[in-house]
């Protein structure tokens, strides 16, 4: 079956940096696009960043523009969310997420989107 499996996550200072890891199996992970979403305590989960079949096309939320950066290795079937700058505001249960699509360029930042989900792992920003 269809399974995704977060890692990286943990407590950091604001200001330094975390590197998030999703190993997909189960699927041919170069037929999905992928995406990672965050959920805070008390609020609903949000997008954060996406990543075409090929890498090539990425979407990210205004809060992540520009401090995260979503990359995928094929060979490897895993999706990477590199987060830089932390803030308190961060602080969330981290899911990756898989978006079967015969389009190479498609990517998505609706949740609806996204088949398969990750359990999650925790990042906590500390101010």
């Amino acid at each position: 079956q269809v399974q995704l499996v977060e890692s990286g996550g943990g407590l950091v200072q604001a200001g330094g940096s975390l590197r998030l890891s999703c190993a997909a199996s189960g699927l041919t992970f170069s037929s999905y696009a992928m995406a990672w979403f965050r959920q805070a305590p008390g609020k609903e989960r949000e997008f954060v960043a996406a990543i075409s079949r090929t890498g090539r096309n990425t979407v990210y939320a205004d809060s992540a523009r520009g401090r995260f950066t979503i990359s995928r290795d094929n060979g490897k079937n895993t999706v990477y969310l590199e987060m830089n700058s932390l803030k308190p505001e961060d602080t969330a249960v981290y899911y990756c997420a898989a978006d079967f699509t015969t389009t190479f360029s498609d990517v998505s930042a609706s949740r609806s989107r996204y088949e398969y989900w990750g359990q999650g792992t925790q990042v906590t920003v500390s101010s």
